[in-house]
């Protein structure tokens, strides 16, 4: 058998198939609101770069901070 019918069977087989969730079984997500803060703009321009760099976002970071601050609400 080619290399690609090999991988074509493999993938067909039902351990490797995802199941579905019921739409009641899936988690929906919270709306998203928008959290608005002057900051310099250089200061803004930094952070931007420094995420980007290591591949996160500001939005992230600041999520990140803020529930390790405050904690999660319950």
């Amino acid at each position: 058998m080619s290399k690609y019918g090999e991988l074509i069977n493999a993938a067909r087989k039902p351990e490797n198939q995802k199941t579905r969730k019921l739409k009641s079984e899936e988690e929906t997500p919270e709306e998203g609101v928008n959290l608005s803060i002057k900051v310099p703009k250089s200061r803004r321009q930094h952070w931007a770069a420094e995420a980007k760099r290591q591949g996160t976002t500001l939005t992230a970071a600041i999520t990140e901070a803020l529930s390790a601050k405050f904690g999660e609400p319950r």
